[in-house]
C-alpha cells in the first residue's frame, strides 16, 4: 500500500511539473532526460556542451529517434526499470554500446526488465537492429553463449535515425 502512494505521489509531482502532461525534452531535467520518451514519440537524449567560459554542461534534447512501439510516448523511464535494466540516467546520447558489455546484456534480457520495461527493450531492439542482431534470439542465444552472440555485434557506437540510417550505412560503405 505504502508503495502505491509513493508511486501516485510521484506520477502527480511529475504530471504537476510538467504543467499539461506533455513531455517536452527540453523541459526536462538532466536527471530524467535519459530513457525518456517526449509526447511526440520521439526519444529524449542527454547531450553535453561547452559553455562560453569552457565549462561542460548537460541539457535534454530531443532526439530525432522515433520510439517503434505505438503506446510508448509521453513517458519518463521508471526507477525500476533503469535499475532491473541495468541502465544509466547519466548515459549520453544514444548509442548501441551497451550491448558489447555483458553485465548490461545480462540485465537487459532478464525476466524483470525484458517482460516488464517495454520502453528500454524497444530502444535496444532498434538499436540490436540496426547492428543486424535480432534482440529476442540475442537473449535466447545468451543463455547458451553469450560470447559467441556478443561477438556478432559491430558497434558503430551511434543510433541514426530511420531517415538517416540509410545515409548513415551508406557512407560507412564508402569508408575504405
Amino acid at each position: 500500500m505504502e508503495l502505491i502512494t509513493i508511486f501516485l505521489g510521484f506520477s502527480f509531482l511529475v504530471h504537476g511539473a510538467l504543467g499539461s502532461g506533455e513531455i517536452v525534452c527540453e523541459d526536462l531535467s538532466v536527471g530524467m532526460c535519459a530513457y525518456s520518451v517526449a509526447s511526440s514519440g520521439k526519444r529524449c537524449s542527454l547531450e553535453s556542451y561547452e559553455s562560453i567560459e569552457g565549462r561542460r554542461g548537460y541539457q535534454c534534447k530531443t532526439s530525432e529517434v522515433l520510439v517503434s512501439n505505438i503506446g510508448i510516448t509521453n513517458l519518463i523511464e521508471s526507477d525500476e526499470c533503469i535499475s532491473a535494466c541495468g541502465a544509466d540516467r547519466n548515459s549520453l546520447g544514444i548509442s548501441s554500446d551497451s550491448l558489447l558489455e555483458s553485465t548490461f546484456t545480462s540485465k537487459l534480457c532478464s525476466q524483470q526488465c525484458y517482460q516488464k520495461c517495454p520502453n528500454i527493450v524497444d530502444l535496444y531492439y532498434n538499436l540490436a537492429s540496426g547492428e543486424g542482431m535480432y534482440l529476442p534470439a540475442f537473449c535466447k542465444g545468451r543463455d547458451l553463449n553469450g560470447r559467441r552472440e556478443m561477438s556478432q555485434i559491430q558497434s558503430s557506437g551511434v543510433a541514426c535515425a530511420p531517415s538517416a540510417a540509410s545515409t548513415a550505412l551508406t557512407l560507412e560503405a564508402d569508408v575504405p
